[in-house]
C-alpha cells in the first residue's frame, strides 16, 4: 500500500508540474487585477478549448496529489 500510494503521488507530481508548465498566463498580476482583472470575471465569455481541460487535469492531479500526502502522513 505504502508502495502504490508513493509511485501515484511521484507520478502524480511530475504530471502536475508539466501541466502547470503548459498552460498560459491568466494575467499579469496585481496590475492586471486592478485595471482590468473585473471586466474578464463579470464578462459573458467563458474560456474554451484545451485550457480548459489543461485546468480540470491540473485540478484533479493536485487533489490526487494532496490526498496521496494526507493519507502518506496519515499511516506514517
Amino acid at each position: 500500500m505504502h508502495t502504490l500510494l508513493l509511485t501515484l503521488m511521484i507520478i502524480s507530481g511530475i504530471l502536475l508540474i508539466a501541466l502547470v508548465l503548459v498552460q498560459r498566463s491568466q494575467g499579469d498580476g496585481l496590475s492586471e487585477a486592478i485595471t482590468g482583472g473585473a471586466e474578464q470575471l463579470f464578462s459573458k465569455q467563458k474560456a474554451r478549448g484545451i485550457e480548459v481541460g489543461l485546468k480540470r487535469l491540473t485540478i484533479f492531479f493536485a487533489i490526487v496529489f494532496f490526498a496521496c500526502a494526507f493519507v502518506l502522513g496519515y499511516y506514517l
